[in-house]
């Protein structure tokens, strides 16, 4: 189960490739988004993995609905381009959005952020920090961010980059906003989940991000394991299936009693896949071990069969809903109760709970 996590607004995931990390951020933005809340989508790498996700045209730099969860609440989606966030830096802090556009033509941007990588780091994280402390009225536009973020390999770096440029700077914008940034990143609004498969390496991966993230003192969420398959057997014959005690022999009579052609090659080949099958349940048990000796929160997403389409994804998250439960509502800590009461009054009717 995902923790009491009574202030985490931003939502951080993060996993080695291949874990399906974007369908997992993709699935948390729904179920944070139930019973009328608002949620932005972050993607941060450019592959616009949210756009197929949500089978919407290619994301452009602004926040877009992509979806609308149960009880009404609604999920933008923002593609960040480097660019533009450059151009939004520039102008909020030197009102040099013009000068800005004219780099661009001069391709001095792409020279900068090549020249210098971990600036795209910086620029991105700074359009996330904003995306979360930006107000209207007086509150939060949006009840939660949740960011599809770079894999496991690099998140610290990404997360940590802009600590490096506060050091660096000393006074004036730039530590400005290097120290917004990281106060954000550092602070229990953030929590950073991990993704992982039941795989030695994905697992190991996990391990060591929690070590560099712990390190780093950065907040650690949860970690979910992702595309977990169920035993098709009962336990005690998966483990004399796993202990190698099966055989065509065994898988014989109830073969013939059901009529079934093929003899003897078809039960030893049954019984081949079923000794494969439970080896490899067992494999991942002893993984399951591995993970929940992390001293994590884990929450297990199921394998779903074909392919991922949106209606998977609100079967996801679904998943998720319940262990969510206890966060929302429960952002604001310091918020009044009037407050509380009179953002709840402004919610579609049969929504409940306040930010996530």
């Amino acid at each position: 189960m995902i923790p009491d996590l009574p202030s985490a607004r931003l939502h951080v995931v993060t996993g080695k490739g291949g874990t399906g990390k974007t369908t997992v951020a993709a699935a948390l933005a729904l179920a944070l988004a139930a019973d009328g809340r608002s949620v932005l989508l972050v993607e941060t790498e450019g592959r616009q993995g949210i756009a197929q996700l949500f089978d919407t045209p290619p994301l452009p730099y602004e926040e877009r609905r992509v979806a609308v969860a149960r009880g009404g609440g609604e999920v933008k989606a923002l593609a960040i381009d480097v660019e533009e966030a450059l151009l939004d830096y520039l102008d909020m802090f030197y009102n040099l959005r013009r000068a800005g556009r004219a780099l661009r033509k001069m391709g001095a941007i792409d020279f900068a952020t090549a020249i210098a990588p971990g600036l795209r780091d910086v620029l991105i994280t700074g359009k996330i920090k904003e995306a979360v402390t930006r107000r209207r009225n007086g509150r939060e536009v949006y009840d939660a961010v949740v960011v599809d973020a770079p894999p496991t390999g690099r998140i610290t770096r990404f997360l940590g980059v802009t600590g490096e440029m506060s050091q660096l700077a000393r006074s004036g914008p730039i530590k400005t906003q290097s120290d917004g940034v990281m106060a954000v990143l550092r602070s229990p609004q953030t929590a950073v989940h991990l993704v992982t498969i039941l795989e030695d390496m994905p697992v190991q991966e996990t391990a060591d991000a929690i070590a560099e993230l712990e390190k780093a003192g950065l907040p650690i969420g949860s970690v979910v394991v992702n595309m977990a398959t169920e035993p098709v057997l009962p336990a005690d014959a998966l483990s004399r299936a796993a202990a190698g005690e099966l055989s065509g022999a065994d898988l014989s009579p109830a073969l013939t009693a059901a009529g079934l052609p093929g003899g003897a090659a078809l039960a030893d080949a049954l019984a081949a896949e079923v000794v494969e099958h439970a080896r490899r349940w067992a494999a991942q048990d002893a993984l399951r071990d591995q993970v929940a000796a992390l001293g994590r929160p884990t929450v297990e997403l199921p394998q779903l069969p074909g392919p991922m389409d949106l209606g998977c994804l609100f079967e996801l998250a679904d998943r998720l809903e319940d262990p969510l439960r206890t966060e929302v509502g429960r952002a604001d800590r310091g918020v009044s109760i009037a407050a509380r009461d009179e953002r709840g009054a402004e919610r579609p009717a049969g929504a409940s709970g306040g930010p996530a």
